[in-house]
């Protein structure tokens, strides 16, 4: 993608079309990019087959079709004047063919990449020489029993990963010994994988930036990230939740990896903390989402310009200017498991679902929540959020201790 004029926002062409972004997906991050995009004036248009989806069922235009289907991405094509993505998993052939018709963003050569695991390591390697040498953990590929009994002793014990579709945990297996590493990989039908060394982890984080076709570049502050499950579950960003040397070389890593990609649009890369041997902390690269991510939900409302708002930003070829956090902020993930788990008010987990001690949680102060808009609650499945801001980092953690106390959550 290069830099043509910026589309502006409540503009129209010749025949009184506004100006519309779409987007491939229809999930929660599709949603709060639409949102993001029509309280800027813009018009939008999704793509998604799922009739009830999200970001459909609030976007001008829901082209309710396949994400490989030549007529839908016609149709979206014709309607839009830029074209994003809000899932890693979008068929990187579908953006191609878009990119023909229409700016898109991110690429389709960054969205492939993102999608292998083994040809995401390989470029992490590539732009260790310009991030100051953060490197994802020693790892091997194993797509041949060749290469599973080739796996050097240093590697176990290890994660096993598939290279492909996993997420949240998925796909996914520790093993220990070759023994374990052979079942798994026999479990996970012996599919293309990748076998991560398992690393002395301290802490998670992670970086969320926004770069323009111009090479404008800007970065929001680095995210600690809390998972439960394979699943992040807490978010936190005050001064102090990560040590600020290591914050500046996770961003500058970042950085590095957006700019060596060419990547445009917002790009997140988490990363591990991990003992350095020396009584130390270092960072360990660990993965990258071409996408908005549930660790910048914060951004909403502690930031002057949210993740999504830097997202329309970088599609449309606005200017991109650095974010500033105004506030200290906690960001609960809210999975459906809380419409049936005992609460504040429910005192027994239920078996249909009841709706959470809302009035509650938002009685306490600086908490902000955002629901997704989905039909029903069901265990695992993303809800929606919670934010919580204050003036100090005191006054947030004490909030979000009583907010997580009413859910029934486990305590920070």
């Amino acid at each position: 993608m290069t830099a043509t004029p910026p589309l502006l926002p409540g503009a129209t062409d010749a025949s009184g079309r506004p100006t519309t972004l779409g987007v491939m997906g229809g999930g929660q991050l599709g949603r709060m990019f639409v949102q993001a995009a029509q309280a800027m004036g813009f018009s939008t248009a999704v793509l998604d087959p799922d009739a009830d989806s999200p970001a459909g069922l609030i976007s001008h235009h829901h082209i309710r079709s396949a994400y490989d289907d030549p007529k839908g991405l016609a149709q979206l094509a014709q309607c839009s004047d830029a074209i994003t993505t809000e899932f890693e998993n979008v068929p990187a052939p579908a953006l191609a063919s878009l990119a023909a018709l229409r700016p898109v963003a991110p690429g389709a050569a960054s969205v492939a990449i993102a999608q292998d695991r083994a040809a995401e390591k390989a470029h992490f390697e590539r732009c260790a020489a310009d991030n100051d040498g953060v490197r994802p953990a020693p790892h091997a590929s194993i797509d041949t029993p060749e290469q599973l009994a080739a796996v050097a002793d240093g590697l176990l014990p290890g994660i096993l990963k598939t290279a492909r579709l996993g997420y949240d945990g998925k796909g996914q297996a520790r093993v220990k010994d070759r023994a374990e590493l052979a079942a798994a990989w026999d479990r996970l039908g012996r599919v293309p994988c990748v076998l991560e060394r398992l690393m002395p982890l301290r802490a998670e984080c992670s970086v969320i930036v926004a770069r323009g076709a111009d090479d404008q570049c800007v970065s929001f502050p680095v995210q600690k990230n809390t998972h439960r499950d394979g699943i992040l579950a807490v978010t936190e960003v005050y001064e102090g939740a990560i040590d600020p040397a290591l914050a500046r070389r996770a961003q500058a890593a970042t950085m590095a990896i957006a700019r060596q990609l060419g990547y445009v649009g917002v790009l997140c890369v988490e990363y591990f903390l991990v003992d350095d041997g020396r009584g130390g902390l270092d960072l360990v690269v660990n993965e990258m989402a071409p996408r908005p991510h549930n660790s910048g939900h914060y951004t909403q409302n502690a930031c002057d310009v949210s993740q999504f708002e830097a997202q329309v930003r970088a599609v449309a070829g606005l200017p991109l200017r650095a974010p500033v956090q105004h506030s200290p902020a906690i960001m609960l993930n809210l999975l459906g498991d809380l419409w049936f788990a005992p609460n504040a008010r429910h005192a027994q987990a239920s078996d249909t679902p009841v709706t959470p001690p809302w009035d509650e949680v938002l009685a306490l102060p600086g908490t902000h929540l955002h629901l997704y808009g989905k039909a029903s609650a069901r265990p695992g499945r993303k809800m929606g959020h919670l934010n919580i801001t204050g003036p100090t980092v005191a006054a947030v953690r004490g909030t979000a201790a009583k907010a997580l106390a009413l859910l029934g959550l486990p305590p920070l």
